[in-house]
Protein backbone atom coordinates (compact mmCIF):
# COMPACT_ATOMS: atom_id res chain seq x y z
CA UNK A 1 0.00 0.00 0.00
CA UNK A 2 1.57 3.33 -1.03
CA UNK A 3 2.13 5.99 1.60
CA UNK A 4 0.22 9.26 1.29
CA UNK A 5 2.15 12.18 -0.12
CA UNK A 6 2.58 15.53 1.58
CA UNK A 7 0.06 17.08 -0.79
CA UNK A 8 -2.53 14.44 0.06
CA UNK A 9 -2.06 14.98 3.79
CA UNK A 10 -2.25 18.77 3.42
CA UNK A 11 -5.36 18.78 1.22
CA UNK A 12 -7.11 16.20 3.38
CA UNK A 13 -6.33 18.01 6.64
CA UNK A 14 -7.41 21.40 5.31
CA UNK A 15 -10.61 19.89 3.98
CA UNK A 16 -11.45 18.34 7.35
CA UNK A 17 -10.80 21.56 9.28
CA UNK A 18 -12.59 23.93 6.92
CA UNK A 19 -15.54 21.64 6.21
CA UNK A 20 -16.06 20.96 9.94
CA UNK A 21 -16.01 24.67 10.70
CA UNK A 22 -18.35 25.47 7.79
CA UNK A 23 -20.85 22.70 8.54
CA UNK A 24 -20.98 23.60 12.23
CA UNK A 25 -21.63 27.25 11.39
CA UNK A 26 -24.28 26.44 8.79
CA UNK A 27 -26.11 23.76 10.77
CA UNK A 28 -26.04 25.69 14.08
CA UNK A 29 -26.25 22.39 15.90
CA UNK A 30 -25.56 22.19 19.62
CA UNK A 31 -26.40 18.56 20.34
CA UNK A 32 -23.69 15.95 20.74
CA UNK A 33 -25.19 13.74 18.05
CA UNK A 34 -25.31 16.60 15.55
CA UNK A 35 -21.69 17.56 16.21
CA UNK A 36 -20.61 13.91 15.89
CA UNK A 37 -22.44 13.64 12.57
CA UNK A 38 -20.73 16.79 11.27
CA UNK A 39 -17.31 15.52 12.36
CA UNK A 40 -17.81 12.12 10.71
CA UNK A 41 -19.01 13.79 7.50
CA UNK A 42 -15.98 16.12 7.51
CA UNK A 43 -13.59 13.20 8.04
CA UNK A 44 -15.19 11.29 5.17
CA UNK A 45 -14.94 14.35 2.93
CA UNK A 46 -11.30 14.88 3.90
CA UNK A 47 -10.48 11.25 3.13
CA UNK A 48 -12.21 11.53 -0.24
CA UNK A 49 -10.26 14.68 -1.12
CA UNK A 50 -6.95 13.15 0.00
CA UNK A 51 -7.46 10.05 -2.12
CA UNK A 52 -8.40 11.99 -5.26
CA UNK A 53 -5.32 14.26 -5.24
CA UNK A 54 -3.25 13.28 -8.27
CA UNK A 55 0.10 11.68 -7.45
CA UNK A 56 3.14 13.92 -7.56
CA UNK A 57 5.45 13.97 -10.55
CA UNK A 58 8.29 12.63 -8.46
CA UNK A 59 6.81 9.18 -8.29
CA UNK A 60 8.70 6.36 -9.88
CA UNK A 61 8.68 6.69 -13.65
CA UNK A 62 7.59 3.80 -15.79
CA UNK A 63 10.50 1.60 -16.75
CA UNK A 64 11.86 2.50 -20.15
CA UNK A 65 11.76 -0.16 -22.80
CA UNK A 66 15.23 -1.48 -23.47
CA UNK A 67 16.30 -1.43 -27.04
CA UNK A 68 18.70 -3.86 -28.57
CA UNK A 69 22.27 -2.57 -28.32
CA UNK A 70 23.31 -0.78 -31.46
CA UNK A 71 26.67 -0.95 -33.11
CA UNK A 72 28.80 2.13 -32.52
CA UNK A 73 28.80 4.67 -35.31
CA UNK A 74 32.17 4.92 -36.94
CA UNK A 75 32.95 8.27 -38.45
CA UNK A 76 35.59 8.46 -41.12
CA UNK A 77 37.98 11.34 -40.76
CA UNK A 78 40.30 12.19 -43.64
CA UNK A 79 43.92 11.64 -42.85
CA UNK A 80 46.18 14.69 -42.70
CA UNK A 81 47.96 13.49 -45.87
CA UNK A 82 44.68 13.62 -47.82
CA UNK A 83 43.83 17.12 -46.59
CA UNK A 84 44.64 19.95 -49.04
CA UNK A 85 47.69 21.99 -48.22
CA UNK A 86 47.66 25.75 -47.83
CA UNK A 87 49.37 26.18 -51.15
CA UNK A 88 46.70 24.14 -52.94
CA UNK A 89 43.97 26.18 -51.33
CA UNK A 90 45.69 29.45 -52.31
CA UNK A 91 46.10 28.27 -55.88
CA UNK A 92 42.39 27.46 -56.14
CA UNK A 93 41.45 30.80 -54.63
CA UNK A 94 43.64 32.73 -57.07
CA UNK A 95 42.39 30.96 -60.16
Amino acid sequence: MPRPTVAQLAYGSCTVVFSTFTMLLLSQTSSGAGIALVVVAALALGLLVAMTVPPSERTRPAPAARLAPQEPIRATVPSPAAAPTREAVRERAVS
